[in-house]
């Protein structure tokens, strides 16, 4: 899979086939207008089009912020139930809600998402409404931040709309798997309340994830529990709280399970490793195929419960045939747990998916779903009755947020050869956000932006210069001999696509509050700024 790859959904012969539920067509035809038409076409239920119509017109409602017609709400409630049938697990809505708020039905929060539950969360994280989130943008966005709050430190502009974007792309190419959003990757709050909002799964690791999201008020049927080897407390917090489904993958987790939480559904995490993947997991996790066995007759004997099979290609997956043969594996280990007795019924494919856009903000998904689609309609066909699982976390995050770091110390270094190069301090740094350096294998991306409050930089010239983080230790460098204009304490970069494993694996080392930076949301009317749009349109022409 390359970055340049288009999201290209299944063939309407093949959608059709692998889509649950089937959408009737006489029923939508017997509306006056069309139900979102961007996702579901009404001449023949083909859900392709989405991908190149949608981004720019996110509900389908035009018009002035009026008062929506009965039509709208049969729309959103008709929609609400295609979501829910589509869904792995039932959503638990709680008590019946109360009317509608007339005010949220005209708001702008509305109008733009078409529901009331995504609505809600715009409102409740005082999201401002913004017509590009490309670059320039969010460079705007960020400026009239600084003007109007005066920030002296980092801070992320996240783009919620971007999340939904990847959302209705993913239903659209993958229709048979639900995205259970891996919370390690960025659990950002407005992130985490519009992906449950949606109707998203959550993919949670520690007791700590799991509380997270049952106080948001998750069902813990739409949790997945995938860590193999929990610690105990975390196997007494979920049971205590009914989460039912886990992942193992070794004798010891079996015999843990056994003795502290027999009720648990157990999930065999099978190792799938793309060697070119950008973070291997399987050297850590995931049983070989010829140790399931074993595993599946261990379990067996001591009364467990197995009833799928997981597994994890590498985060940032670039060999598509890894998923193809990992599919086919599953079946054999499904089909040996079958002999023994065991009712198998969920396939969790994991994570290593990316997303970004491109010049039109179409989502880049490539070939992978194509890949995906066709394993599973060969190993797993839809009258199996299995149920589809992956684990996106940088598919969702990644181009979610933007992040900003103020310079706030500079020195010359002047070489025995008289050539001087500079030195500038950040507020953040490899204990902070830039850890993705470390441990993700990131290379960041950075763009200037001049500060609003000081007047205009004279100064054009260009010095090799290295970016230091904040904290005490030397080994925080972000980057060395890199070629920047003169910058002012005061002047900031900019960090595009930095929603992803970022400040996720922060520390506050040096008493320093990397953990907690500020944040300003924002719904963007477009992923890619106008101008971009405009040139690659004509390019196409």
């Amino acid at each position: 899979m390359t970055t340049s790859e288009v999201l290209s959904p299944p063939p309407p012969s093949q959608v059709a086939s692998l889509a649950q539920p089937q959408f009737n067509v006489e029923a939508l035809q017997s509306f006056p207008m069309p139900l979102v038409a961007d996702v579901v076409n009404t001449e023949n239920g083909d859900v392709a089009s989405f991908a190149r119509s949608s981004w720019h017109k996110e509900s389908g409602k035009a018009g002035a912020f009026g008062l929506p017609t009965m039509l709208d709400m049969k729309a959103e409630a008709l929609e609400q139930v295609q979501l829910d049938t589509w869904s792995a697990q039932p959503v638990d809505r709680g008590p019946a809600a109360a009317a509608p708020d007339p005010k949220l039905l005209r708001s702008w929060q509305y109008q733009v998402t078409g529901k009331l539950a995504t609505a809600q969360v715009l409102v409740d994280v005082k999201a401002e409404h913004i017509k590009s989130g490309g670059p320039m943008g969010m460079k705007q966005e960020a400026i009239k931040h600084i003007m109007r709050h005066k920030p002296d430190d980092t801070f992320y502009v996240v783009d919620l709309a971007n999340v939904q974007r990847m959302f209705k792309a993913w239903r659209a190419a993958m229709p048979r798997v639900v995205p259970f959003y891996a919370v390690k990757c960025n659990p950002e709050p407005g992130i985490l309340k519009l992906l449950n909002a949606l109707g998203a799964g959550f993919d949670c690791a520690s007791k700590g994830e799991l509380d997270m999201m049952l106080r948001m008020g998750v069902s813990p049927n739409r949790i997945i529990f995938a860590h193999p080897c929990k610690r105990a407390s975390d196997i007494r917090y979920a049971r205590e709280h009914n989460v039912q489904y886990t992942t193992f993958d070794t004798v010891s987790e079996l015999h843990k399970i056994a003795q502290m939480n027999p009720d648990f559904k157990c999930v065999l995490r099978i190792r799938a490793d793309d060697p070119d993947a950008r973070v291997p997991l399987g050297l850590k996790y995931g049983a070989e195929v010829s140790e399931a066995g074993v595993l599946l007759r261990t379990a067996k004997e001591l009364g467990l419960s197995v009833v799928g099979v997981s597994f994890h290609v590498g985060s940032a997956c670039q060999n598509l045939s890894t998923f193809s043969g990992a599919i086919e594996n599953a079946r054999k280990v499904f089909d040996e747990a079958g002999t023994l007795g065991f009712n198998m019924e969920l396939l969790d494919i994991g994570g290593g998916f990316t997303g970004h856009f491109d010049e039109c903000g179409n989502v880049m998904f490539g070939e992978i779903a194509n890949t995906i689609n066709a394993a599973l309609a060969t190993n797993f066909p839809p009258e199996m009755g299995v149920r589809v699982i992956a684990e996106p976390g940088r598919y969702f995050a990644e181009t979610s947020s933007t992040l900003l770091t103020p310079v706030y110390g500079q020195r010359d270094r002047t070489a025995a050869d008289g050539t001087v190069k500079k030195d500038y301090w950040l507020t953040d740094g490899l204990y902070g956000s830039f850890n993705c350096i470390l441990y993700d294998g990131q290379n960041p991306a950075y763009k200037v932006v001049r500060s609003p409050l000081m007047s205009e930089s004279t100064d054009s010239r260009t010095f090799l210069s290295t970016l230091w983080g904040p904290t005490c230790d030397s080994a925080d460098c972000v980057y060395k001999d890199v070629s920047l204009p003169v910058l002012r304490n005061g002047d900031w970069l900019m960090w595009n696509n930095a929603g992803a494993y970022t400040v996720a694996g922060a520390c506050d080392f040096n008493g320093i509050e990397f953990t907690t930076p500020g944040k300003l949301y924002v719904w963007s009317d477009s992923a890619v700024d106008a101008e971009e749009a405009a040139d690659e349109q004509v390019m196409n022409a």
